[in-house]
């Protein structure tokens, strides 16, 4: 039995059947909101490795390992670097052989059980991509907040944020672009992060309160050198570069924003992420209201995550039909109320905040578009 299919067993046996429903609606609530690497996200599938080697994978034949472009491969302490699917190949029936690039750490073996992650590298941008770094503390309002500062010779630069379910290990997908075209980027790990703050609570508020840490980062970002800055964020982190953009005292700092799969509807994405964790069908709706009990989110009006009308920096939107933690749906309406200054870049294909990943080089090249008049 599922732990929390167990637990409501347990708590509508001993108590009322109002008071189970409420305790567990509070605490599945609780659990949903606290994604980390280590638990499940929508979508994500254990799959076995087949076999390994000459720089190819066989793995289990499922629809995630079928998907195109490169992915991270973590499991059982093993992390590898995976590429597009070998078409061709000699694999049994029930496998897909794809392209192996490399393993960080770790041994596979045929049998593991592993995931596919967006988070491609692992490390620190000097070990993973040889990239000259520094590791900085920006002073956040919970304490300082660890990030790694990749230099440029530019004074725009670029800040990321990290999504659900990732570290500040994911944005070095696009390190190479930016330090190519010359960009400062400062990669921030927030509150809850592993090294940084803690909250009382434990539990991510969907961009709510971390856009605070990013706002910390804007003004490290200026004291530091920068004219201006990008916010470049994923899932959450997109949703916290869209608070700043419209809440910090530095915005007219921000030149640009960079969002892919933003969380607009946070119902849905709730309801995504304890349903994944197996939160019972019929517990979902109270998980929705006892996240917002917890956090004081408006999680049932999907509007409030934020207002196109405050925007007064171009935005790109990076965001696909097969997102199923943040509905697309919600960006393209939130592009169609701004075309003056949001570009919506659709990706087919590419499940929750893996956008560069479906389509590194579409992704890259709609950077450098958006980019170039920026810099």
């Amino acid at each position: 039995m599922r732990p929390v299919t167990a637990a409501a067993v347990a708590v509508l046996t001993v108590a009322g059947a109002g008071a189970a429903a409420v305790a567990v609606g509070r605490y599945a609530g609780d659990i949903a909101l606290k994604p980390s690497p280590d638990h499940p996200l929508p979508g994500d599938s254990r799959l076995t490795v087949h076999s390994a080697g000459d720089q190819r994978i066989a793995l289990t034949r499922s629809l995630a390992s079928l998907r195109p472009g490169t992915y991270g491969l973590t499991g059982a302490g093993c992390h590898a670097e995976v590429g597009s699917v070998v078409h061709g190949a000699p694999h049994p029936a029930d496998a897909v052989v794809r392209r192996l690039e490399r393993v960080t750490h770790g041994t596979l073996r045929p049998g593991m059980r592993m995931r596919l992650t967006p988070q491609v590298h692992s490390g620190n941008p000097r070990d993973a991509l040889g990239l000259d770094c520094a590791d900085v503390d920006v002073p956040g309002e919970l304490g300082p907040l660890p990030a790694w500062f990749v230099p440029g010779v530019r004074d725009t630069w670029v800040i990321t944020a990290h999504g659900l379910g990732t570290t500040r290990e994911h944005p070095m997908v696009v390190m190479p672009f930016l330090h190519r075209h010359r960009l400062p980027v400062l990669d921030l790990a927030y509150r809850n992060d592993p090294g940084a703050p803690r909250t009382s609570d434990g539990i991510n508020h969907l961009g709510d309160s971390e856009w605070r840490d990013l706002d910390a980062a804007i003004r490290y970002a200026v004291r530091y050198g920068a004219r201006d800055v990008v916010l470049h964020g994923w899932g959450v982190g997109a949703t916290m570069a869209l608070r700043a953009a419209t809440h910090s005292a530095l915005r007219d700092r921000i030149s640009g924003l960079i969002l892919d799969s933003p969380v607009l509807d946070r119902h849905t994405t709730v309801r995504a992420l304890a349903a994944a964790r197996g939160v019972p069908r019929a517990l979902l709706p109270l998980v929705v209201r006892a996240a917002e009990g917890v956090t004081g989110m408006p999680v049932h009006r999907p509007a409030d995550a934020a207002d196109p009308a405050a925007l007064n920096a171009p935005t790109l939107i990076f965001h696909g039909p097969d997102d199923r933690i943040a509905p697309w749906a919600a960006s393209r309406a939130f592009a169609a109320r701004r075309p003056d200054l949001v570009t919506l870049h659709a990706v087919p294909h590419a499940p929750h905040a893996a956008m560069w990943n479906a389509d590194p080089v579409g992704y890259e090249e709609a950077l450098r578009r958006f980019l170039t008049p920026l810099m």
